[in-house]
């Protein structure tokens, strides 16, 4: 396997999620109108996403590849819908879809990671995956910074939901040999 792959598709994911999320707390606030209903949405996505992962604990082990290219597809679809939720009930169903999502995507990675090093040898290929993904994350907010400036909060969802799939490619050219 190669890392480089997984390396990319991962910095994409953090690209995409990190470039939003500033924003993403804007639009909860011009939806919800109070920090209480915005507390709740963020309650749902990390409950999900803990019995979430609970529950996909024990099927993991031979799906890495499957999971991470699912829950890429999953968060792309869930950016293409906000700009059209009119509702806060809609924002807490697409919460928890992401919570599952985010399940997926942090215990597939880490899957990922621990069967394609060798023991011993893995602090390298961990440095660099964690330099390029926490970078990604902080490029995704000045870009994020910038593109707002000119585009509208819908059209940032658009460019994060392009990332996610861009992800998921980056997947699916991982599960070949």
């Amino acid at each position: 396997m190669n890392m480089r792959w997984l390396i990319r598709s991962q910095s994409m994911v953090t690209l995409a999620s990190g470039m939003i999320y500033p924003y993403y707390l804007l639009f909860l606030k011009n939806l919800g109108n109070s920090y209480a209903k915005y507390g709740l949405a963020f309650a749902v996505f990390t409950i999900s996403s803990a019995a979430f992962s609970q529950w996909l604990a024990p099927r993991i082990d031979h799906s890495g590849h499957r999971v991470l290219l699912i829950s890429s597809l999953g968060m792309m679809l869930a950016m293409l819908a906000f700009p059209w939720v009119e509702s806060y009930a809609w924002v807490l169903f697409l919460q928890l879809i992401m919570g599952c999502c985010s399940a997926m995507q942090k215990m597939s990675e880490r899957q990922l990671l621990a069967d394609h090093t060798v023991q011993g040898e893995r602090g390298p290929v961990i440095g660099s995956y964690h330099f390029w993904t926490s970078a990604a994350s902080g490029f995704a907010v000045i870009l994020g910074g910038y593109l707002i400036d000119w585009l509208t909060i819908d059209a940032l969802f658009y460019a994060s939901a392009v990332m996610y799939g861009i992800s998921a490619w980056a997947v699916w050219k991982m599960r070949k040999p």
